[in-house]
């Protein structure tokens, strides 16, 4: 029997047994009470958990019903102030119609047709009789006021600014931009807003001239490129761009990558088959051409039905009787005859015995 040093003389034995058996039943229970303190910070935890979760969820949620109420707000108003500028365009308030435009494009710069009718309203203001100043009635010059700084005289500033204007008028672009540009020099602030218009007008239609007409694929792109400075490009310049590149992509890999030639000239050809550049060549000939070498390479490497395609893409062109000999033969490997088993040999009757 173990020592026990609660057990004196003093204490009888049975007082001290019932304090023994206490301790032990205390020991007994502190393993219940630890899982009962685990479970509920365990619970304290996921309650914290899930709250924050809730939290962040609510948060997320309201976030994006604020994105979508946003975006709703906007496309409510930009197709508004949309058909708000064609009336005002209809009515010839084009003043208007470009302020309401310029705001939608602010808004959103993707909304369909917003580009292309703002450049009509610039193309309006620059070319409408009411677009043009006054002329100044020259009048008697008087002393300068003491502390005032005198007007400064705008006839000449007013004199370029028409002279543009029927310049643009007349379709005399390059004649058009020249002046424009000394009528900035002269005086950069005068009628600023319809001058940039005046210059957006010019430059794009000297640049599609130079794209269209004379077969200057890079000047073109030049002159589009600094009408960008003066406002976006509508969808019909931003075209014919697209497939200027593709031209000038195409004609640099001439002689030199021929599937590189015919992949750009293919974009080219069904929209714009008449562009051409300085060497007169059209898209649809260069296409044509390019699609017979292409060819001749696959031949040579015996890919006989890749050629063939090629020979065939050409000939849809334009018909070539000096192809022709060159298709068939390729054709002909591509679809080779099939080959027949010859029926096996039937054996002779047998003759009657006299």
């Amino acid at each position: 029997m173990e020592f026990d040093p609660e057990i004196t003389e003093d204490r009888p034995l049975g007082e001290i047994q019932p304090e023994v058996a206490k301790r032990k039943k205390t020991k007994r229970r502190s393993p219940k009470r630890r899982r009962v303190v685990i479970l509920v910070l365990t619970t304290l935890a996921i309650i914290l958990v899930g709250g924050a979760a809730g939290a962040l969820f609510g948060y997320n949620s309201g976030v994006r019903t604020r994105v979508e109420k946003y975006e709703s707000q906007v496309a409510l108003i930009t197709t508004t102030q949309y058909q708000l500028a064609l009336q005002d365009q209809m009515d010839g308030r084009v003043e208007m119609a470009r302020k309401r435009l310029e705001y939608i494009i602010q808004l959103d710069p993707t909304f369909p047709g917003a580009t292309q009718v703002l450049s009509e309203v610039m193309l309006e203001m620059a070319l409408q009789p009411g677009g043009v100043a006054e002329p100044v009635i020259p009048m008697a010059e008087a002393a300068p006021t003491p502390g005032m700084t005198p007007t400064p005289d705008l006839r000449g500033a007013e004199e370029l600014f028409t002279n543009a204007s029927q310049l643009l008028q007349a379709g005399q672009w390059a004649n058009a931009i020249e002046v424009l540009g000394a009528l900035r020099k002269a005086n950069q602030s005068y009628r600023a807003v319809e001058v940039d218009g005046m210059y957006y007008i010019a430059l794009r239609q000297r640049g599609l001239d130079k794209i269209l007409r004379e077969g200057n694929l890079e000047g073109g792109l030049y002159d589009l490129a600094l009408m960008e400075r003066f406002g976006p490009l509508d969808s019909e310049a931003q075209n014919y761009r697209i497939w200027s590149r593709y031209y000038i992509t195409g004609a640099s890999f001439w002689k030199v990558d021929w599937a590189a030639v015919v992949n750009n000239f293919a974009q080219v050809y069904p929209s714009l088959p008449n562009l051409r550049d300085g060497s007169g060549w059209t898209a649809t000939e260069r296409y044509r051409i390019a699609l017979v070498r292409f060819g001749e390479q696959l031949m040579n490497a015996e890919q006989w039905c890749d050629a063939e395609y090629q020979f065939n893409q050409a000939l849809a062109i334009s018909p070539d009787v000096y192809l022709d000999p060159t298709a068939t033969y390729v054709y002909d490997k591509c679809h080779p005859p099939e080959e027949t088993e010859e029926p096996p040999a039937q054996a002779a009757p047998p003759q009657a015995t006299p």
